[in-house]
């Protein structure tokens, strides 16, 4: 059968709320165009409700997913890695649309993405070793200081690096048991709506990762101001102005703050990005006569 003059059907990508694909409430959706200006999807156009939305869902899986063993998130985290090897080849041509990079390039940062997942997954039961442990204190007892999730972040994803900078700070923040609600590039969405699909069919739980394309001027605000938000990851704001008005929002109730910045993604992340999701709890106990 040929196929000239035949017109490809273009997609139309949905918000991850909750571990399900709705649509916008708001109705409305944006072209998505490549680095060179060629359109490549629609993709919905997030509001404020949607953001509400997202918060509900993530917060309603807090309680299960900082529940659960580190040793189970990391085996989580690893089924996530290999099903982000499956789509390699997706990611691949869609970084190196967003990016403008040759194919064979964005295979690389493609590959650096999935080390990186793959990376962070393995600190999820070692973390709390490592930074965690008994202290001396003067008595017959013992002190013992334990890293505990923050709750709900909110992250602004990067843009100029649209897998492996995405990867870089939603993986610090779920692999010690917080939830997150990522606002995805508004130019590069597609590696992030790819991954969302990704994250859909892996074994993660729904509401763990919640991901919304759009206006990151139009979200963010409602993002840092909201009152269930524990923390927001800012590094993703390039408006300095905008990013002062976000930090001031998130100070109504004291979230925790990662200031905007341009790091170099493939570098190595150390644990920082970890720590500065993490609360120290502190307990004192009897040793016993």
């Amino acid at each position: 059968m040929s196929t000239e003059g035949r017109l490809a059907v273009r997609k139309t990508y949905k918000l991850y709320i909750g571990g399900a694909f709705p649509r916008s409430e708001s109705g409305r959706s944006y072209q998505v165009q490549s680095a060179s200006g060629d359109f490549l999807a629609n993709a919905a156009l997030g509001s404020r409700k949607d953001v509400r939305d997202a918060v509900k869902a993530a917060r309603a899986a807090a309680g299960k997913w900082s529940g659960a063993t580190a040793y189970n998130r990391g085996q989580i985290l690893y089924r996530v890695a290999e099903m982000l090897e499956g789509r390699r080849s997706q990611f691949a041509a869609e970084v190196a649309d967003a990016e403008g990079v040759p194919v064979g390039d964005a295979g690389g940062l493609v590959d650096a993405a999935i080390d990186r997942w793959v990376w962070y997954a393995g600190w999820s039961d070692k973390i709390a070793q490592v930074h965690g442990g008994a202290n001396p204190v003067a008595g017959p007892y013992f002190n013992l200081s334990a890293p505990e999730p923050t709750g709900v972040v909110g992250i602004v994803a990067p843009t100029a690096s649209s897998l492996l900078g995405l990867v870089s700070v939603v993986a610090p923040a779920i692999v010690t048991g917080n939830t997150v609600v990522v606002l995805a590039s508004s130019e590069r969405p597609l590696p992030a709506v790819t991954l969302s699909e990704v994250l859909a069919t892996s074994d993660l739980p729904g509401g763990v990762v919640n991901i919304l394309t759009g206006s990151v001027a139009e979200m963010a605000p409602w993002l840092a101001a909201h009152m269930d938000v524990n923390a927001i990851d800012l590094t993703g704001v390039t408006e300095p102005t905008l990013a002062t008005e976000l930090e001031v929002a998130a100070a109504e109730n004291l979230k925790r703050v990662i200031r905007p910045s341009d790091p170099d993604w493939g570098a190595d992340p150390g644990v920082s990005r970890m720590l500065s999701l993490l609360e120290i709890k502190t307990v004192w106990h009897p040793k016993g006569v």
